[in-house]
């Protein structure tokens, strides 16, 4: 391959077609894309849509491990040889578009495509640190800060573009499996959120406003202490401006 070839090749058209060794793959809301314990032979590219990863143990107590957005691989452990098993179980939470790539084909790709090489290694690198923020999240925060964040990331705040203050729609279980908590705690935690301002929040529907004021929960700690009789609640007209 000459050097003016090689950088003819774009990531994200590859990423986006269909071709040798890639299809696309559509799911609705809560379908499957795989199961932990198959065989892995593919790496998926979410192009549209939320998804995440879950894994059970083996009393079969099931845990989120991580949400996926738009731009996100995921099933990439394929990659790591023939007989490899799926580690964990990928579901889509919205509507999901993707493609998906065979292992091989992904392999001879970043081998051969320099470009797309240095683009998958940034993926990494970044999944890296965020499981790294995930686990001292785990560790170190309450369950009130770890929905919180959660929230802000469902949000898309601190993410590339516009954030997304509607996040897709999620029941008080499945936010209770991302952060390790139970369904009444997470009922007591948004319902305080509402009160204080910081998210417009419909219990019945599951649609969830984010106000950009959660941030100071996470990176300020500016939440009032939990048996506060009278919280501080934000200035309407400063809620208004957050909209």
């Amino acid at each position: 391959m000459t050097e003016a070839e090689e950088k003819t090749f774009d990531s994200g058209i590859f990423l986006k077609t269909v071709g040798p060794g890639k299809t696309f793959v559509h799911r609705k809301a809560k379908d499957i894309f795989f199961s932990q314990g198959e065989e892995a032979d593919s790496v998926f590219y979410l192009r549209s849509g939320r998804a995440k990863l879950t894994v059970v143990s083996k009393k079969g107590k099931e845990a989120t491990v991580t949400l996926l957005g738009v731009g996100d691989f995921f099933g990439e452990e394929s990659m790591s040889g023939e007989g490899t098993r799926r580690f964990s179980t990928a579901s889509a939470i919205t509507v999901c578009s993707t493609t998906r790539i065979a292992s091989d084909e992904m392999l001879h790709v970043i081998h051969e495509e320099h470009t797309f090489s240095d683009f998958f290694m940034q993926f990494i690198l970044k999944r890296s640190i965020r499981t790294h923020a995930d686990l001292v999240d785990q560790l170190f925060n309450s369950s009130e800060r770890r929905l919180a964040r959660i929230l802000l990331i469902m949000a898309e705040y601190g993410g590339p573009g516009a954030p997304e203050a509607m996040i897709p729609e999620v029941t008080q279980e499945a936010l209770a499996e991302m952060i390790g908590s139970t369904r009444s705690r997470i009922s007591f935690f948004m319902n305080r959120f509402r009160k204080l301002g910081y998210i417009e929040y419909d219990g019945y529907r599951g649609r969830i406003r984010v106000h950009k004021s959660l941030l100071n929960v996470v990176l300020r700690d500016e939440l009032p202490e939990e048996n506060a009789s009278r919280p501080k609640l934000i200035d309407p007209s400063t809620r208004k401006a957050l909209l």
